[in-house]
């Protein structure tokens, strides 16, 4: 639209050549505005005569108006890019693929003399670009960027015919079609291209130089004096993410802010003169950690979550509605920061890794994670205490404590008021029961996730350390608990996670089940993981902390919560996942249960063995049941105890049934041999 703007339009009407003259052009440009709505008026003067060109704006507007042009040329290049590409997004996303290109210019990477316009839209495309690449990532849509040289009707009059030629559009055309094709992977690309040649583009910033001190102003003066510095591109870095390019400062912050304070501690420092290691009291440098999607779900594969659970697609699948990151992987970032140059960056501090144990560790989160970024975490040694940032932002922070078995000398006391004591459990029954199995795998898949102790896979490694097998990762089971206590108490929202703590009392061989039992006490959840084929305690003194919700109160009963008929489920689902293929053939049917209590609904649950390998489902149930039963979480403890006939509760009524009531016969193959629950 140029309704609100005043056009003055100058065409001499030249051939290609420079040559001839003729009004057509400008005519046609002024007519087309005037359509609109808009003013113009036409100049055929050449540029030469710049004082008549001006004149006649002059003389029909009164002004001199070059935000008409600049706001042109940025509705066609940036604005008109921006409304395409918004109008197909959505069918890519619905469609799980999408290419996109955008068409910036070297006068916008490098700017050019008296194109301002023209190099601030052209790099406003490059903005968009990279923007889309992350936001579109996830959906398998990728954006990238050219800035093409190629021949075209305005570069014939300042390139000589042999060059133009050399710069046909056909030699550009290939590159948009490979950055098009579902195989390549490129994403948030700049790339030059012309003549045949292609060239990528990635930014580069000096290491920069820190020019201010604790406590101090920082002056002009203070900047001049370290110029050189701040420029010099010795060993330059390259950042390619936002995350990446705020490292820098973040790492300034901590460096200043703990200037002074190494070896702050008295004893430490004693220590030290007397040739021990002087570890406690110690700021280590901070390290960096960078992570996106990927290890986010490989983490929730590796702490037991499976596709065979619907509930579980919300942390493995990167296109879920509402993909996120389980609470727990905020203790991955830490201990890469320990692993990667924490402890062992510490002089003369040589740790045997098969006499380290995890004594105890807790997490707590000050805002729901990210699923990609790069965090940064600040180490101080003593417990180990471990603040991770998300660019700036305080996300995360871990308390450790590792025991180094034979090892001692590092000055300070033993004890810390900071620790966060663990807690024992209520004595009463617990509130709900989860039985979850590992896999012979377990250790393997978990330490992808960045714990490389040997330990957990080398069997030659653990038997030094006197085991018999490799272990199972503490923080793997860790990992198992905190999700348990997410599934049954805040409905796998990891929003409604605040902390977790746990003490670390004896190892898990992996493909051994772990029991984790949980305790309701207002939005504190105590719990307490066995090994179930053993029974040994091997978290105690634990408990997770939830974020309040609206809904929180006495008489809203917690899926779940306080029935004693979850023990039996969580059986039934350890048996479903060991042998559900064998059920599915002997049984072939979808039982419902309604478990009531103190005359209220109370849990709902599904036992698939009628689909592939069987399966059980907590709360409202998608599919359709065979037979459906309607009990007081008492009564169906005395009928599955053997204490009450079934058939006597039924004609009673303690027992209610719809549907296909004969396949009730079938309930023996599942709910047989009660002394093994």
């Amino acid at each position: 639209s140029f309704s609100s703007s005043c056009n003055k339009v100058n065409d001499l009407g030249v051939d290609t050549k420079g040559g001839g003259k003729s009004s057509a052009a400008a005519d046609k440009v002024v007519e087309e505005i005037r359509v609109k709505g808009g003013k113009a008026v036409a100049n055929y003067d050449s540029v030469e005569d710049g004082e008549k060109l001006i004149q006649s704006a002059l003389d029909a507007f009164g002004r001199i108006g070059e935000y008409c042009l600049f706001n042109l040329i940025h509705r066609i290049h940036l604005r008109g890019s921006f409304l395409v590409t918004r109008a197909a997004w959505n069918h890519m996303k619905d469609q799980k693929f999408g290419r996109i290109i955008m068409t910036a210019s070297a006068a916008g990477i490098y700017g050019n003399f008296g194109q301002a316009n023209y190099s601030a839209a052209k790099l406003g495309l490059l903005g968009l670009a990279n923007t889309l690449a992350i936001e579109g990532r996830k959906y398998n849509i990728h954006c990238n960027t050219i800035a093409p040289v190629a021949g075209s009707r305005l570069t014939e009059t300042v390139m000589p015919p042999d060059l133009v030629a050399s710069l046909k559009p056909e030699y550009v055309a290939p590159m948009v079609l490979w950055l098009c094709h579902e195989q390549c992977q490129e994403n948030g690309g700049l790339f030059e291209v012309g003549a045949g040649w292609i060239g990528k583009l990635r930014w580069e910033r000096s290491q920069g130089h820190t020019v201010r001190e604790k406590n101090q102003p920082m002056t002009p003066e203070a900047v001049r004096d370290q110029w050189d510095k701040v420029c010099d591109f010795t060993d330059a870095t390259k950042p390619s993410t936002v995350q990446e390019s705020l490292q820098s400062i973040v790492s300034v912050l901590s460096r200043v802010e703990s200037e002074g304070e190494v070896d702050a501690n008295p004893t430490a420092a004693a220590a030290s003169a007397s040739g021990i290691n002087p570890a406690v009291g110690q700021k280590l440098p901070p390290t960096t950690f960078s992570f996106n999607h990927t290890q986010c779900i490989l983490y929730a594969l590796g702490v037991g979550m499976s596709t065979k659970d619907p509930d579980h697609l919300r942390f493995l699948y990167e296109g879920h509605p509402d993909f996120g990151c389980l609470p727990t992987f905020g203790v991955i970032p830490s201990q890469a920061a320990m692993m990667d140059g924490g402890l062992s960056s510490i002089p003369g501090l040589n740790i045997d890794f098969t006499q380290v144990l995890h004594g105890e560790q807790y997490l707590e989160l000050y805002k729901p994670l990210p699923t990609s970024g790069i965090s940064f975490s600040a180490i101080k040694v003593h417990i180990i205490h471990l603040n991770t940032y998300s660019g700036s932002e305080l996300v995360c922070y871990n308390q450790f404590s590792v025991f180094v078995v034979g090892a001692g000398g590092f000055g300070g006391r033993r004890t810390s008021e900071k620790a966060k004591a663990p807690l024992p459990p209520p004595k009463r029954a617990p509130d709900a029961v989860v039985i979850d199995s590992t896999t012979r795998d377990q250790a393997a898949l978990y330490r992808l996730s960045g714990d490389w102790n040997p330990l957990h896979i080398d069997p030659s490694f653990a038997a030094m350390g006197g085991f018999k097998a490799p272990i199972l990762h503490g923080l793997c089971s860790f990992g198992f608990a905190a999700r348990h206590v997410l599934t049954q108490f805040a409905d796998n929202d990891p929003s409604r996670f605040k902390a977790i703590k746990v003490r670390f009392v004896k190892p898990v061989m992996p493909g051994q089940s772990l029991q984790t039992e949980m305790w309701k006490e207002g939005n504190r959840i105590h719990i307490q993981c066995k090994v179930k084929e053993t029974d040994a305690i091997v978290l105690a003194g634990a408990y997770v902390d939830l974020h309040s919700t609206s809904e929180d109160s006495p008489e809203n009963l917690t899926q779940g919560g306080g029935l004693q008929s979850e023990l039996v489920f969580a059986e039934i689902g350890r048996r479903i996942k060991d042998s559900g293929s064998e059920l599915v053939k002997k049984v072939n049917a979808v039982f419902g249960w309604e478990i009531t209590k103190d005359s209220k609904n109370a849990a709902q649950w599904t036992i698939d063995l009628k689909n592939g390998s069987g399966s059980l489902h907590t709360g409202p149930y998608s599919g359709k049941a065979d037979v459906t039963f309607t009990v007081s979480d008492e009564d169906f403890m005395e009928v599955v105890q053997g204490k009450v006939n079934p058939q006597k509760a039924f004609f009673s009524g303690k027992l209610k049934v719809r549907g296909n009531i004969m396949l009730s016969q079938k309930l023996e193959v599942i709910l047989k041999d009660y002394a093994k629950l």
